[in-house]
């Protein structure tokens, strides 16, 4: 997909792999948009890509954070590009901790709701945001990926 003159969102994007997902995106000619909750990281990163990039503080909790994250997409040009890059709460892998204690419930659900409820709000904002872009030559709109950083460290089966 041509990327020069369109704007991407990486959720997730001053993280280790989201950041990496950010410079590339930036290379490719995208002015990007850096959505996380880390304001430092976000912000250097913002900083080093000279003007090809802008941190939003998200939380993609808050449909009005996830929102105004978009919007700022969107105000850099067709939203054609989003990366949803997971690193977010680690107690939602274990059911104890080291000590052996249970983790509390609660935890559990914060973990459900970054993760889950988290990344469907984001997708299906961005989905909406890329239903106005006008189809390239190819009659593509936008793409959007997800995936989690810890895919790196952690293989799977097959």
């Amino acid at each position: 997909m041509e990327l020069s003159g369109s704007s991407a969102l990486v959720v997730g994007g001053a993280g280790g792999f989201g950041s990496a997902t950010v410079r590339r995106l930036a290379a490719a000619g995208a002015q990007v948009v850096i959505a996380d909750m880390a304001d430092d990281r976000g912000k250097e990163l913002a900083d080093q890509l000279d003007g090809r990039a802008v941190y939003v503080r998200t939380d993609v909790t808050s449909e009005e954070s996830v929102d105004a994250a978009v919007d700022a997409a969107t105000g850099l040009g067709p939203l054609r590009t989003t990366a949803i890059v997971h690193g977010g709460p680690t107690a939602g892998r274990r059911l104890v901790n080291r000590e052996g204690k249970a983790y509390p419930v609660e935890t559990f659900r914060h973990t459900i709701e970054v993760y889950l409820i988290g990344t469907f709000t984001v997708l299906s904002k961005v989905a909406a945001a890329m239903t106005r872009n006008e189809p390239l030559d190819s009659g593509q709109r936008g793409v959007i990926v997800t995936t989690a950083s810890i895919a790196g460290y952690e293989g799977q089966v097959g």
